[in-house]
């Protein structure tokens, strides 16, 4: 009954989100529920769903123990593209930043409080769960230049996170991060470049591998 409490706090939100973003018998299957807690702050861009698509998307749910629900709000700050392949839970906190574009894979699990900024692209595969205070930033926000030349050298770059990935509680993986099948990134470590090897444990600042043949379920 709590649930549906929730649920029915948050309808205003979701009847605005999904008729905005959405075609009318699309929308009233209601694919994305919002939590009243939601704050739309930015609504333009596009937010895409497979032509089949049945399942269900969240935001601003869940309980993670260790915050303090009541005060927590998710930021949808949206003026790119977001493209959902599956379902996907944003606990929480969560909050979304998208001036490029953000594609979802089937599945994905945000517990709470974290952030994905992308100004160029972040993808994200099926089966990633992504613990409470991560930040998922494909830019420097502030652009630096050498000394006489015009030409920027920290352009955005993107972000991949293949499937079945873990990423630990307190972690930051910034531009250029590449993630492959399976791979572990442990608590409060920094990513910042391409890994090739699945089944990894990457751990440190900068993250490096520190165990191979490594597998992790619920």
């Amino acid at each position: 009954m709590k649930k549906i409490y929730y649920v029915l706090l948050g309808l205003p939100k979701s009847l605005f989100f999904n008729f905005y973003y959405f075609s009318f018998a699309t929308a009233i299957k209601f694919p994305v529920i919002l939590s009243h807690r939601v704050w739309l702050k930015t609504v333009k861009g596009s937010v895409s769903l497979p032509s089949d698509f049945t399942k269900r998307i969240t935001l601003g749910f869940g309980d993670c123990s260790i915050f303090d629900k009541k005060v927590s709000r998710t930021i949808w700050n949206v003026t790119g593209d977001v493209v959902f392949l599956g379902s996907a839970k944003f606990g929480h906190g969560s909050k979304l930043s998208i001036d490029g574009k953000l594609i979802v894979g089937d599945n994905l699990n945000i517990t709470a409080e974290s952030s994905i900024v992308s100004s160029k692209s972040v993808s994200i595969g099926s089966n990633v769960l992504i613990s409470w205070d991560v930040l998922i930033m494909d830019t420097d926000f502030h652009k630096i230049y050498t000394v006489g030349d015009s030409r920027q050298t920290n352009c955005p770059k993107p972000i991949t996170i293949g499937d079945n990935c873990w990423i630990g509680c307190n972690t930051v993986l910034l531009k250029g991060t590449e993630l492959p099948y399976m791979t572990i990134v442990g608590s409060s470590s920094v990513v910042s470049k391409k890994f090739q090897e699945t089944n990894c444990l990457v751990v440190g600042n900068p993250a490096n591998i520190v165990r191979r043949d490594v597998e992790w379920q619920v």
